[in-house]
């Protein structure tokens, strides 16, 4: 990256509904496997240990309000859709201040169209989840769910259920998104976060495994790649070999991600960026065509 940004300390029950990835069961194309990174043979694994009970690990947020990504979902060369992830700005939970983030998918194939929106709030001060809301129509079918998350007591409560127990410093399917872009990530290292808010799926797994240059609508960027491996039988499970390209710089920003399902494979990449309030967002390489 040409980009100069200083470098802050940057520290998914069965199915991952993560927006920008549900149409992962809709459609039977065929794409080829990322290829030519530049690999590195994977370090011991370092697993982290949140406080339960401070902030003891402080970090510099590299989005801020009005960051907005847009992509396209592709199977194949086929477009199946488009996406954005967007932080819409502060807001207050219980008290206590937090960032508001939303996630978008909407498109589809013939017979099996979605328009999912996923949104956190996300505690600026420890960045943990306070509250998730997924709101999914698909196949024409609309259902919402609530999450009210209490980190302090290690709970949360679906909607009217009762609470069960939650994992410290809890964070949710797009909490988690904005997470990992706050990590100082190591190409050849293996991350364990043991914080995703439903502890029977931890811990999630982040396996940096090279650099590469690639070219997205939006333009040419450097990049990290990583490997997600999570406790489930989705797309980010071990088998379904998932990839996401970072931006190699303070930003993080997600240019790509590709994922192998039971048809073939799912990508996503990155049409547009517009910056927050704070220069936080990367710049590519070279301008897009």
């Amino acid at each position: 990256m040409s980009a100069g940004y200083s470098s802050p300390h940057r520290g998914f029950r069965g199915r991952l509904t993560m927006a920008p990835f549900v149409l992962a069961g809709a459609a039977s194309m065929l794409v080829a496997r990322p290829s030519n990174h530049t690999r590195t043979t994977p370090a011991a694994i370092i697993r982290t240990t949140p406080d339960e009970s401070s902030c003891s690990s402080p970090y510099a947020a590299p989005f801020a309000a009005g960051e907005r990504l847009e992509y396209s979902v592709k199977f194949g060369f086929i477009k199946a859709g488009e996406g954005y992830v967007e932080v819409l700005g502060r807001d207050t939970v219980r008290g206590r201040e937090a960032w508001h983030t939303r996630f978008r998918l909407k498109g589809g194939v013939p017979m099996y169209r979605v328009d999912d929106v996923l949104e956190s709030w996300i505690d600026t001060g420890c960045f943990q989840s306070l509250r998730f809301v997924q709101q999914l129509d698909e196949r024409g079918r609309t259902r919402e769910r609530r999450f009210e998350m209490y980190p302090e007591r290690l709970a949360f409560r679906e909607n009217d259920k009762p609470e069960e127990r939650s994992a410290a410093r809890p964070l949710d399917d797009g909490s988690f998104f904005f997470f990992v872009r706050t990590q100082d990530l190591v190409v050849g290292e293996t991350y364990e976060y043991p914080q995703y808010f439903r502890p029977d799926r931890n811990p999630v797994i982040v396996r940096v495994i090279g650099r590469e240059r690639i070219k997205v609508p939006a333009g040419t960027f450097d990049t990290i790649v990583l490997q997600p491996v999570i406790k489930t039988k989705g797309i980010f499970s071990e088998n379904g070999d998932a990839r996401i390209w970072l931006t190699d710089d303070a930003a993080r920003v997600m240019v790509k991600m590709t994922a192998k399902v039971s048809f073939g494979t799912l990508s996503m990449s990155l049409t547009s960026v517009r910056r927050g309030a704070e220069p936080a967002v990367a710049l590519a390489t070279e301008p897009r065509d």
